[in-house]
């Protein structure tokens, strides 16, 4: 670890270093927002204390969450050409540091129904 931060030549790199360590370690709440590009629709946002690892391989992202109860869940969010997310620390706010919510559109999630007579 002491040659990982000896390899941070600015503050900024340290900040950045740390700041990336808190969220792995479950000390801080982020949320994720995952948006259609295409359409400009939200498919679905999640919030709680996770650590989110881009699969470049894979193309998706891979998150793993701790619960209220200290006991961890794995998400994973395929990407595309025509999906991207975001990612907030919102720890700073006045939140219950436990808080997990995943919020979809539900637009995204009712099928369109044709009637044929």
């Amino acid at each position: 670890m002491a040659a990982t931060l000896a390899a941070c030549s600015t503050e900024a790199d340290r900040v950045s270093y740390n700041l990336s360590q808190q969220a792995d370690n479950f000390n801080d709440v982020r949320q994720i927002t995952v948006i259609n590009c295409l359409q400009g629709d939200v498919l679905f946002q999640m919030t709680g204390k996770m650590s989110i690892t881009a699969d470049t391989v894979d193309n998706q992202l891979e998150i793993l969450v701790e619960d209220e109860n200290g006991e961890y869940k794995k998400h994973f969010i395929g990407l595309s050409d025509n999906v991207t997310y975001v990612v907030e620390d919102v720890t700073s706010g006045d939140v219950n540091q436990y808080k997990y919510t995943l919020n979809f559109n539900p637009k995204m999630w009712l099928p369109e129904v044709a009637t044929i007579e």
